[in-house]
């Protein structure tokens, strides 16, 4: 299940938001859902916001004995649809 974020629709006036969807929550939903309208504490109107993406930052392409020690099968192209494993 997917973790979707939501955020007070105006998170600047504590008379329409509570101290949780004021900041900020985490909510683990399934796909098939539709997103919350209403803070599940306060039942002010919230609204889903789009989460940071947690990406690895490679600085160089992997070499051959890299890739072999971290476990992946390394196959090399020796003619049309044929591979040789190194």
């Amino acid at each position: 299940m997917p973790i979707y974020e939501y955020l007070s629709e105006q998170p600047d006036d504590p008379e329409r938001s509570c101290r949780i969807c004021r900041q900020g929550f985490e909510l683990r939903r399934p796909i098939d859902r539709a997103p919350l309208e209403k803070c599940l504490a306060c039942r002010n109107p919230v609204r889903k916001v789009i989460s940071k993406v947690n990406t690895p930052k490679v600085a160089k392409p992997l070499s051959v004995s890299d890739a072999k020690s971290a476990g992946f099968t390394i196959l090399e192209k020796r003619d049309k649809g044929v591979y040789e494993k190194l």
